[in-house]
């Protein structure tokens, strides 16, 4: 440190620091000594307090600011000053001397004159102080002290820490020369006796400690509180900044925290777990146990352990916990010791909730089991009967919490425990219902193992109850609240029940139909406040919510239910009547944007594209006069005449162009010719030429004699488009004697040339299904076009192949 040799410091052009103190010590019974009725400081105090400021202003080395700052502290309390005050003492002492005495102290340099333990416990002292004022919390000075922080708690005392950490700590903690030097806080500590930096903090910072500058600094294995408490507060205010968990993600602090639980150091349980679980909260979860798997594996297993070790109170509190550090279902770590953690947690968790329990005491164990069934399914959750206590304590929770009357408030923990008992609920419909269907029916991998029928029923009926309990409060929403976290988080979870089971309830279902479609549009055309609803969704512990989600897209969970809906008369109505197909057209068309603009490798699959198409499908085939009239309709196929043509060339995308071509031929099929003389609209060729090349590239038309086979391209798709293909030419025969003229652009897009040699080549068709499409295709050209009844008679004559099997079409052309 420059000027070294300072034994002593006296302020300048001010009488001696001795005389000072001595005066703020003893003069409270002067005049004009009282303190201020606010607990403030005295005037002596006040007086004494400017002199130590001008001194850290004017001071010349780093022995003058280290005894102004210590007098400082032994003179006035951080809880006597208010903000501004402190924040001129922050601003005069700066970053650079607490970050150069954590240096000196890391490096344990014999030229310091004090023991690393002391010059340690000074300088994150200070940085505590620091760190309370957010705008030093986020200077890089600070922030360059973390490394060592970290280091500090992981490893213990002070030692020689590794060089890497310390090079990159060293940055910006140079003295005032531009070197970087010793803190010669020998020569401070003789100036002011005892060298305490316990106040040097506002709120919440060093917990009202004394530094252990006076103590033996003798190296032992656990470290000192004061010191450890300091490091925490430091990290734990840079975690509160809007970037804060990203500084300390990016410096280690994953790493280095596993390490000080695991070693189980000072206060690593009580404040080091508690940073972790912020820093694995919210949209950094999944980011932090893909880069940390390994740590943070370690780290659930040891808490898997002390869980089961638990007892009373702190093992409810453990469940809470736990919950953090759970890893997110988007990160592959299902090894065995995960399973092991989680069968043990749920060993404890059955006499848990096989006993008499108060609303607060079972919502945090439902929701650890919530969060455990969406990491490794039902499988180790225990035997069948357990399972189905699990549901029935679930379903029995959400009535009690729903079913009150209207205008009754749950509490930010109600909601937090119903909507982990909604996961429970949804975890349990996916195999009850497919139970319920038959005995003999295999169970889904991830269903409750060997429950038997009747067990399956009892679930299907508390969950029935419990779903109605939804149904009823969703009643009671006014749409103010739309934009409420909980009501989507309810609204999410009966569509889930709605996609598997619309028969039960079917009332009750088709009287909540204003609400869901009113819902759905309200977020779809961004009326509801997106921003708080997105913020709660990356907080939440589930699965689901988890993913990236916005409000806007809250339709996507009931469009499989509209599919169901939709394709039952009653329902149906009363969709029409809320003017559903305009939401689904609007919802495609949104939607529409992403495929449109990247490139065909480049494209991902979206399934609820292709679910609202069903849903318009089922409008379309039972609603012809509403087809006919309904604006939305004319809306639907401007889109498809300009998505087909894209969606043809991109084979990720198959399903949806199989969906899109389907529907725009069921709507062609409706439309009548045009008049005599009057012109084809440009989209209506577009859309139709888009179709037939999408349609003839379903079957491979190769030379070889024997069976057709689905062609490369459609092969991976075939099980999912086979039945939309077959659909298509259903339509495409509907709409060639709709429209006659499409008969014409037929021979022009070469379908008809193409297919007939195919037919002419092959032995037979996949299957008796797609030789009944095709027939119907070509009978209807044959009827309608003169030309087509020529081309397809010349190749029924001249040829073999599937064309023979085809009796119905040799009736149409007249071929024995």
């Amino acid at each position: 440190m420059a000027d070294s040799t300072h034994a002593a410091i006296a302020l300048p052009t001010q009488p001696p620091v001795s005389e000072q103190l001595a005066g703020g010590e003893g003069g409270e019974g002067e005049e004009g000594s009282e303190r201020d009725a606010d607990g403030g400081l005295t005037d002596a105090q006040t007086e004494v307090l400017e002199r130590c400021l001008h001194a850290l202003r004017k001071a010349q080395n780093d022995s003058h600011t280290l005894a102004a700052l210590l007098l400082i502290t032994r003179l006035c309390p951080a809880s006597q000053l208010d903000k501004p005050t402190l924040r001129r003492i922050f601003e005069a002492v700066g970053l650079n001397l607490p970050a150069r005495l954590l240096v000196t102290a890391v490096k344990g340099s014999n030229n310091s004159g004090l023991p690393p333990q002391e010059l340690l416990s000074l300088g994150t002292a200070l940085l505590a102080a620091l760190s309370t004022d957010p705008d030093m919390a986020c200077h890089p000075q600070l922030l360059t002290t973390i490394p060592l922080l970290l280091g500090i708690l992981a490893n213990g005392p002070v030692t020689r820490q590794g060089q890497e950490t310390q090079d990159h700590s060293q940055d910006g903690v140079q003295s005032e020369d531009g070197s970087t030097t010793e803190c010669d806080a020998a020569n401070v500590a003789k100036s002011t006796g005892e060298g305490h930096a316990d106040e040097i903090k506002a709120d919440g910072g060093s917990d009202g400690h004394k530094s252990s500058m006076s103590q033996e600094s003798s190296p032992t294995s656990k470290l000192d509180e004061a010191v450890a408490s300091d490091c925490y507060q430091v990290l734990t205010a840079v975690c509160a900044l809007s970037r804060g968990p990203d500084q300390l993600l990016s410096r280690g602090a994953i790493p280095a925290l596993c390490q000080a639980v695991e070693q189980n150091q000072t206060f690593s349980h009580q404040r080091g777990l508690a940073l972790l679980g912020r820093l694995l909260s919210g949209k950094t979860k999944d980011k932090v146990w893909s880069s940390n798997p390994e740590e943070l594996l370690t780290l659930l297993v040891k808490l898997s352990k002390d869980f089961c070790q638990a007892t009373g109170q702190t093992k409810l509190d453990m469940c809470a916990q736990l919950v953090q550090f759970l890893p997110p279902s988007t990160v592959s770590v299902h090894s065995e010791e995960l399973k092991g953690a989680v069968g043990r947690v749920w060993g404890e968790l059955r006499p848990m909730l096989q006993t008499k329990l108060t609303p607060r005491q079972i919502g945090p164990i439902l929701v650890l089991s919530a969060c455990l069934l969406d990491l490794l399914g039902w499988e180790p959750v225990g035997p069948p009967k357990f399972c189905c206590l699990l549901v029935n304590r679930a379903c029995v929770e959400v009535r009690m919490g729903l079913e009150e009357p209207p205008g009754n408030e749950l509490s930010p923990e109600q909601q937090h425990t119903l909507t982990g008992c909604y996961r429970i609920m949804e975890a349990a419909i996916e195999q009850a219902c497919c139970m319920g269907v038959s005995q003999t029916t295999e169970p889904p991998q991830s269903s409750i193992p060997s429950i038997s029928l009747q067990q399956s029923r009892q679930v299907l009926g508390v969950l029935e109850e419990a779903f109605s309990a939804l149904m009823y409060h969703l009643q009671q929403v006014d749409p103010s609240r739309y934009g409420d976290p909980f009501i989507f988080a309810t609204f999410r979870s009966l569509c889930s029940w709605l996609a598997e089971e619309t028969s039960c309830l079917k009332e009750e279902v088709t009287g909540l139909l204003p609400f869901l479609i009113g819902y759905s549009r309200s977020h779809l055309q961004g009326e509801g406040p997106e921003q708080g609803l997105s913020a709660w969704m990356a907080e939440v512990s589930f699965r689901e919510e988890r993913a990236a989600w916005t409000g806007r897209e809250a339709l996507r969970y009931l469009l499989p239910a509209l599919c169901h809906l939709s394709a039952e008369e009653g329902p149906r109505k009363v969709l029409l009547t809320l003017d559903t197909p305009a939401l689904l057209v609007d919802f495609l068309s949104r939607c529409w944007t992403g495929p449109r603009e990247k490139s065909g490798a480049t494209s991902a699959r979206d399934p609820s594209m292709e679910t609202a198409c069903s849903a318009l499908l089922n409008f379309t085939v039972t609603e012809p006069e509403r087809v006919r009239k309904d604006q939305s309709f004319r809306t639907l196929e401007t889109l498809l005449s300009e998505a087909l043509p894209v969606l043809v060339h991109k084979p990720r995308l198959l399903v949806l162009a199989a969906n899109y071509c389907t529907l725009g031929l069921m709507i062609g099929r409706l439309k009548v010719a045009p008049s005599a003389g009057g012109s084809v609209e440009g989209g209506q060729k577009r859309l139709f030429s888009a179709a037939l090349r999408f349609l003839r590239s379903a079957l491979d038309s190769g030379s070889s004699p024997g069976p057709v086979k689905v062609s490369p391209a459609w092969e991976e798709s075939w099980d999912e488009a086979a039945e939309l293909w077959r659909l298509c030419l259903q339509a495409l025969g509907g709409c060639v004697r709709a429209q006659p003229w499409i008969a014409g652009l037929v021979r022009e897009e070469g379908w008809l040339k193409h297919t007939l040699a195919m037919l002419s080549q092959c032995s037979a068709l996949p299957d008796q299904h797609t030789q009944q499409a095709l027939e119907e295709a070509l009978c209807a050209m044959a009827d309608q076009c003169p030309a087509c009844k020529k081309e397809i008679g010349d190749a029924m004559r001249t040829n073999e192949g599937a064309l023979v099997c085809m009796k119905n079409l040799k009736k149409s052309v007249g071929v024995k």
